[in-house]
Formats: structure tokens, sequence, C-alpha cells
């Protein structure tokens, strides 16, 4: 059913409804997108038009509070997904110590997700794009670390070519996997600075390789992540979660229907999930496509492809 709503932002400001808009009304195109509304204005007055219509007057009235500063993009589309996801931030929702002080869980499983990791000493992340697996583990690295937890952070994944050979690549060993790793990096300086990350790397307390370069180590008092674990074979995973020493913390992310194994290749991560789902100490958070906080249309993308599997076009 289609709902159509009128009404006036007050008290009336230019400068907040510039912000609000966005250059070219691209913050207006933002909510359209998210909730299928179509949006009109006039000054202050503003009209909503489609079945998602409240939600997004919520957003307009949400966006217009907060527009007494410049509001960025990706601030906007995470207030969107929160109200797409129509939950409130539990008052005793995990507290994770980064510079961004507004980092915290956007659905209950991204919640459930951070509590795991601070109660458990090894927590699995499995699903799709965009659930926040890998930021929130590498927030959680963060938090520990600032917080005299663990001495120092790993951060590690498989080096599987998505079609490509690496032998092929220029440069070392090294250089050849950092394009696999590179998400990593990107949330580390996001969490902490570029600056303070590159000390960071110059003092040994963080650390960032290939999942090859773990063999034959026990690794004490750090926390450590697997990122991209679907990409493992049984004997890789076993391989990692056994190199686990006193005072660690283990965090393994993975999405089961982006491995890009040789066919015919078992997963590890597959195989860890059917057997240590019942091994004291470990904890599995299992995500879907509601719980996507990327651009509001990757949601609708992973939702489209679930479809199209599930009819079995490919």
């Amino acid at each position: 059913m289609t709902t159509a709503l009128a009404f006036s932002l007050e008290p009336v400001d230019n400068a907040r409804l510039a912000r609000l808009c966005g250059p070219l009304d691209e913050n207006l195109r933002q909510i359209e997108n998210a909730f299928d509304v179509a949006i009109a204005r006039r000054g202050a007055f503003f009209s909503v038009q489609g079945r998602d219509a409240r939600r997004g007057e919520a957003a307009l009235r949400r966006l217009y509070a907060q527009a007494d500063h410049d509001l960025l993009r990706e601030d906007v589309q995470l207030d969107l997904v929160e109200l797409a996801k129509q939950e409130e931030t539990p008052a005793d929702a995990p507290v994770l110590v980064t510079r961004r002080a507004d980092l915290h869980g956007r659905t209950p499983r991204q919640l459930e997700y951070l509590r795991n990791i601070q109660d458990h000493d090894i927590t699995f992340g499995i699903g799709p794009a965009g659930t926040g697996k890998t930021y929130l583990a590498v927030a959680s690295a963060i938090d520990a670390f600032e917080r005299n937890l663990v001495e120092r952070i790993i951060l590690t994944r498989p080096a599987v070519e998505a079609g490509e050979r690496l032998g092929f690549l220029p440069g070392d060993l090294a250089q050849k996997v950092d394009p696999y790793l590179r998400p990593l990096y990107d949330a580390l300086y996001d969490l902490l600075g570029f600056e303070r990350v590159g000390k960071l790397f110059e003092r040994g307390a963080i650390e960032v390789a290939p999942l090859a370069f773990m063999r034959g180590r026990t690794l004490n008092n750090a926390f450590i992540i697997l990122d991209e674990a679907q990409n493992t074979s049984p004997e890789q995973m076993k391989m990692f979660l056994t190199r686990i020493g006193f005072g660690a913390k283990v965090v393994v992310t993975g999405d089961l229907t982006q491995a890009d194994l040789p066919r015919g290749t078992k997963s590890g991560l597959a195989q860890a999930r059917e057997l240590l789902r019942q091994v004291r100490g470990l904890a599995f958070t299992e995500f879907g496509k509601e719980d996507v906080v990327r651009h509001p249309l990757v949601a609708r993308i992973v939702e489209a492809y679930d479809n199209g599997d599930a009819h079995g076009n490919g």
C-alpha cells in the first residue's frame, strides 16, 4: 500500500536544510533508494510517497536534527540502515575503544557477534559481504589492544586467487599477497589513523601476513583475525586454530558462498562449522542479508542473488 506524507521541518534553517539535502540532493537520493520512496520538497516543506513513507519521514527528521554540521555520506548510510532495522541500541551494548566514538553494533546479530568476541577465546563470524564481520573484528582487536588485554594484533588471510595466479604477479611473495590483505589495512587506518598504524607496525605491535606465514608459530597474548576463511583448506584451518597460545583471542570470518578454492576442495571454514560448533569456549555468529550495513542497495543485491540461487539460476 502506497502512503503519502506531507510535513515541515522546523525550526526552519536554510543552512541546516542544505546540509540535510547534500550536494545536488545526494542525501535525499540515498533516502529514496533506502526506503523505495519519492521525495519532493519546497523549502522546508517535504512530501514523501511510497510504501515506506513513514521511515522516509523518520530519516528526514533524524538527519535534519543532526545537520548542525556536514553529514558524511557513510554516516547517512549507517543511519538509514539503523532506521531500516527499527532497532534501538541496547544500553548494555559493547563499547569499543577506537577513534570512532560512534562505533557500535547496528543490528541484533552484530551485537551478538561483539558479545561473543568479548566472552569467548575463539569466535566465528560467517555471512555475506557488508555485514561488518571483518570491520567489527578489527575494531574488537583494537579495543583489546587499547585496554592492554593483548600485546599485539595479528591479521591474516589465505592467499587464494579469484581466477588469477600469484606466480604471474610481479614482486616477492609479500608484494604478491599485499593486495589480498588490503581490506585489513583499510580497517586499521580507519579505526586508528594512518600515522598511528605506521608506528605500531614499526614496533611489531601489528602484523599483517598471509596465512602460510602462521605455520610453525605459537601465538601468545595476541588478538588474531583470520579473514576470508572460506578460502582455507581443512588442513590450513586446523593448522591455524592449533597455533593459538596463552592469552590469545581469535576471530575467524568468512562467507561460505564466496569460496575461491579449486573445484571439489572442501572449505576449512565449512568443516570447522560442522565439527566445532559444540566445543566449549567457541562461539558462532551467523549473519544474514538483514545484517548488511553497507549501502542500502547491497542488501537488495544479496537478496536478489539468494532468490536467484533458490530458483536454480546461475
